[in-house]
This record gives C-alpha cells, sequence and structure tokens, in this order.
C-alpha cells in the first residue's frame, strides 16, 4: 500500500492512513506501506537548499530530501500503535533498496527486503519510506519526483505480493485531467502499455517508472482513492484487458521546454556527442527534430525538449560542446507545451493522426513538434493553449463520462 504526499498532509490523513492499513491487516493480509512527505514538504525543503545555496550539491539535496519521508512513516507508525498493531517504519536502506550513484535521480539495482520478510514474520506491519534508498558507495539517494511509486511496485515485486495499491486523493485514472476537462472518465482498467505513454506524457497519477518497473515484473497496480472504498482503476498487463478503445485519454504537460542548436556542423558524430552529453549530465531528452542542412555550408538545426526543471542542467552541460563541435548558438523556450492522445486501438485504425491534426488547426493551435509511438501521438505546441488543446481532443474522440467532483486539489503534494 503506497500513500502519496496529499493523503498524509495532516495529522487527520495520516491517522485515516493508519485505519486503513489497519483494517487491511485485520483482513488477513500482511501488509507493507510505502509513504510520501507530507503535503508540500519536499517543495519547502527544496526552497530551504535554495535559499543557502544557488545551486546546491546533489549529494546534500539527497541527504535533506529523504528526511520528508522518514517524518510520514514514523508519525503512521505511531498511529498504528496506537490502534493497537505493531508497526515498525524504515528508511529506504533499512529497508534494503539498492540504488545506483545518480543523485537525486537516483534507480533503483536491488532490493535486499530480508529486514522486511523478518518484521511480517514478526507479525509487524512495515512502514518503509519511499523515494529513497542506498547507493552502491554507501551514500543516501533519491529517486526523483514521484519516486515513492517505484519503492512500492519495487517492494511488491521483491516481496510477491498479490497487488500493489497506490492511494491519491483522486478516484483512479481519468481520460484526461478533471481540472480541466470536467467529464473526464474514470478508467476501471488501462493496459501497462496506454499507462506507460501516459505518464510520459504528462499524466501524474503513476510515475513512469513505477509503472516500467511493474510492467517487467508483473506487478498488479491498483490506483485508489484514500478518500474513499471506490474502484479505482487497475493496471494490467494488455492480454488482461477486456478491449482496445480507439482512443483512451488525452494527457497533457506544460513542463516542457525546446532547446534549439543552431548551424550544427552535419557529420557524423555530432548528434552522438551532444546527446551523449546531455545523458552524462542526466537530462533526459524527449522529442527531437534536424531540419535539412543547408547546402552551401552543410550546417543544421537541431531541435529537441527536455523537462522545463532541467534547462539550468542541459544548459551548463552544452556550454562544453558548443565550441567543441562549433555549434552556432543555443536558443532555449521555456513556455512550451505537450499535448498527446494515447490508446492501444490505434494500431489497427488510420486517420487518427489526421483528426489529431485537423482539430488543432482548426482552432488555430500552431503544432511546433510531433512525435509518435503504435499507440501514442504528441503534439508539442504553445504552453498557453495545452487547455483548450486537450478539451478539444477529449470532445472530438468522445472521450466524456459524467462531471467529475473533485477535492480543493486533486493532485497536490508528492505523488
Amino acid at each position: 500500500m503506497k500513500f502519496g504526499g496529499s493523503s498524509v498532509a495532516d495529522a487527520e490523513q495520516v491517522k485515516r492512513a493508519a485505519r486503513r492499513i489497519v483494517a487491511k491487516r485485520e483482513s488477513g493480509y500482511r501488509v507493507v506501506a510505502v509513504l510520501s512527505a507530507r503535503g508540500k514538504t519536499t517543495d519547502e525543503l527544496i526552497a530551504m537548499a535554495e535559499e543557502v545555496s544557488p545551486a546546491p550539491d546533489p549529494r546534500e539535496m539527497d541527504m535533506l530530501l529523504s528526511t520528508g519521508e522518514r517524518i510520514s512513516c514514523a508519525l503512521c507508525a505511531m498511529a498504528i500503535n496506537d490502534l493497537g498493531q505493531q508497526a515498525i517504519s524504515l528508511t529506504g536502506s533499512q529497508a534494503g533498496i539498492v540504488t545506483d550513484t545518480s543523485h537525486t535521480k537516483a534507480r533503483i539495482l536491488d532490493v535486499r527486503s530480508e529486514r522486511i520478510e523478518a518484521a511480517l514474520e514478526d507479525d509487524k506491519i512495515v512502514l518503509v519510506a519511499g523515494f529513497q534508498g542506498v547507493s552502491t558507495s554507501r551514500d543516501v539517494t533519491t529517486l526523483g519526483r514521484g519516486g515513492s511509486d517505484t519503492t512500492a511496485v519495487a517492494l511488491a515485486a521483491a516481496l510477491g505480493a498479490e497487488e500493489c495499491e497506490i492511494y491519491t486523493d483522486v478516484a483512479g485514472v481519468f481520460s484526461a485531467d478533471p481540472r480541466i476537462v470536467s467529464n473526464a472518465r474514470l478508467l476501471p482498467v488501462v493496459s501497462f502499455e496506454e499507462m506507460l505513454e501516459m505518464s510520459a506524457s504528462g499524466a501524474g497519477v503513476l510515475q513512469l517508472r513505477s509503472v516500467e518497473y511493474a510492467r517487467n515484473h508483473g506487478v498488479r497496480i491498483h490506483c485508489r482513492s484514500s478518500l474513499d472504498d471506490g474502484p479505482g482503476t487497475v493496471v494490467v498487463s494488455e492480454q488482461d484487458t477486456l478491449e482496445q478503445p480507439l482512443v483512451t485519454a488525452v494527457t497533457h504537460s506544460t513542463g516542457e521546454a525546446r532547446i534549439t542548436l543552431l548551424g550544427v556542423p552535419d557529420q557524423p558524430g555530432i548528434a552522438g556527442r551532444i546527446f551523449s552529453t546531455l545523458a552524462d549530465a542526466n537530462v533526459n531528452v524527449d522529442m527531437i527534430i534536424q531540419n535539412e542542412p543547408l547546402a552551401d555550408g552543410r550546417r543544421a538545426d537541431m531541435s529537441f525538449t527536455v523537462a522545463r526543471d532541467d534547462i539550468r542542467i542541459a544548459r551548463a552541460a552544452l556550454e562544453a560542446v558548443v565550441d567543441e563541435v562549433g555549434i552556432g548558438a543555443v536558443a532555449m523556450d521555456e513556455e512550451m507545451g505537450k499535448v498527446s492522445i494515447v490508446g492501444a486501438g490505434m494500431r489497427s485504425h488510420p486517420g487518427v493522426a489526421a483528426k489529431v491534426f485537423n482539430v488543432l488547426g482548426e482552432a488555430r493551435i500552431n503544432i511546433e513538434m510531433i512525435s509518435t509511438s503504435p499507440i501514442k501521438i504528441s503534439c508539442v505546441i504553445p504552453g498557453a493553449r495545452v487547455p483548450d488543446a486537450v478539451r478539444l481532443l477529449h470532445a472530438a474522440f468522445g472521450l466524456a463520462g459524467e462531471d467529475t467532483i473533485l477535492p480543493e486539489d486533486p493532485f497536490g503534494g508528492a505523488r
């Protein structure tokens, strides 16, 4: 069972999570629960770091950020003990979560779950601090935004859990963000492949790496509301889904930035040098386009998108190769957005892309970049037009359900 930051944001919500965990234990299950930092704690810790340093050291950021989840787990363990069950809280390192050495964006390499299993044998409920682990060089590491989801799925895989329940303050996975589309539909079942594309293109309910991990290890995910006992959304393998709709969901992101390299020499190996530099800096690149070089100068322009949070790191990394490979100039646009449609049925239905482009074109929404996969079409557009694009595409593909009543902040806190 994993509880997001908004599900443990205050004392009453911590107690509610504790009651839910105890109820599961009393129904006969052995329970491991992963908790995120409370509410806006992670944002507050980042702000503290930026108050004392313009560029905080990544190792020390991990030491700082890992404290939020530890607080949540200790408090919830206290509440569980008061309800008559035995609970023990563990840090990521105590729980045996071993990662690589990439600070602030570490990847899980192994889960050594002996201590958890021993506690379960002693009839204890185990609470594990999400979002963190210990590196192969014995440093505290964190897994990046949403990393508690990955912690929970990794533990479920290591322990052979029947299911990994992800509790948040929305009812499950919707056909679009209910904050933008009031009649977005709750999806009862989504395939791993669809959920991967949705997470990669902006859906914030489940973190991308957690879905990858679940697919690779056969972990059934059940995304549920921490506020009620609704059915939620189950994420399963594609062969376990009953249907493959043409379009399952419209997703979006306003956290995109576009980097354009002007006057790139049209020579073998140049692109490899550029993107190796970004990879070494742990910057993930999404879409890439390159125009035809001019016949006289054999130089081209290349554009690609990165997460807006990575723009400072990307700029610093590129400075090292601009002069080395002879790039003319670097331009950056931090006001881009992305809208995507996702659906397993797109594999066998022609004309989906044409419909997307026609809908956006009729609304005079300019498409800057396009990326496709067999079950996804993504368009980079001006950030200010993202809500319009989401609503138009959601209506054009007939995804509407009943109007959704939302809590005040449906995606508040860490998730």
